[in-house]
């Protein structure tokens, strides 16, 4: 049975993003990641980097074994517990935040929650293993529900997409028990699409809205950014912001980043200048 103070935790975050825009903090601990990897593969680099975000004020820290990025190595079941339970546990000893764990393995998921996780986070969207949101209701976790393809195709409609895939994932989340409150739905910049799908799914954020749900958003240092400015994955931090900024007007509930310091002061320009416009 899942702990009051973690059910506690989950129901204050959902209800904060539901006001007002938060962040999340990226920390992979692996060795190939895209834009971090091999950084805090260490116990002490990781908690290190989880004290330094919790510090700039991210709202929760999405912990990620296995990259997810394109053409990545899988990672056994065995791997991964090994890389992300030691760090959740000391995360959760020492910092007083929402986490999240980015994977697609059920009993990673499970294990994570019964660390004290509050979100579990599947770049299949529960599509994967029919296990995963089986998983998600037992531990009564939040969910982030990512779009994906495993194919790139050009002349998809990428919101024709969108609704087939989602409604696919929220009716195998309703079978399976998982409450439609506890769920956030993250477009999947950089998953199975071309440069164009990417740029017309955060332009057309708002299309998402019908859903009724928190949108999150995951741009971080993405590779569609270099295309369009030429930059490498190190000076991708403009681009990052520019982007963020139209998924919030968009209706971005959750960034996903890696800078929160540099997204915290973009956040408070955000919010004081869509306040000055309040009666």
């Amino acid at each position: 049975m899942p702990d009051t103070l973690r059910i506690a935790n989950r129901d204050r975050f959902l209800a904060s993003i539901r006001q007002r825009p938060a962040l999340m903090g990226v920390l992979n601990v692996t060795p190939d990641s895209f834009s971090d990897g091999g950084q805090h593969a260490s116990l002490g680099a990781a908690l290190r980097r989880a004290h330094e975000m919790a510090a700039q004020g991210c709202a929760i820290l999405d912990i990620g074994g296995e990259s997810t990025r394109p053409g990545h190595a899988r990672v056994d079941e065995a791997e991964e517990l090994t890389r992300v339970l030691p760090v959740i546990a000391q995360i959760r000893r020492e910092i007083a935040l929402p986490l999240s764990i980015d994977t697609t393995k059920p009993k990673v998921a499970r294990k994570a929650a019964e660390l004290g996780v509050e979100m579990i986070n599947d770049v299949w969207g529960l599509q994967a293993d029919p296990e995963m949101a089986r998983v998600v209701a037992e531990t009564e976790s939040a969910v982030v529900v990512m779009h994906n393809r495993a194919q790139i195709e050009a002349g998809l409609d990428i919101f024709d997409d969108f609704r087939r895939f989602f409604d696919r994932s929220l009716e195998l989340a309703e079978q399976a028990g998982v409450a439609r409150e506890k769920i956030l739905l993250d477009p999947g910049i950089g998953f199975g699409k071309t440069l164009q799908q990417n740029l017309a799914a955060i332009w057309g954020l708002e299309r998402l809205s019908e859903y009724g749900l928190p949108i999150l958003l995951g741009l971080s240092r993405k590779s569609f950014i270099g295309k369009v400015v030429g930059a490498s994955v190190d000076r991708r931090l403009t681009g990052t912001i520019a982007s963020n900024m139209v998924g919030l007007l968009r209706g971005a509930a959750v960034l996903r980043v890696h800078d929160i310091a540099e997204h915290r002061e973009a956040l408070a320009l955000f919010d004081a200048l869509k306040g000055s416009g309040d009666d």
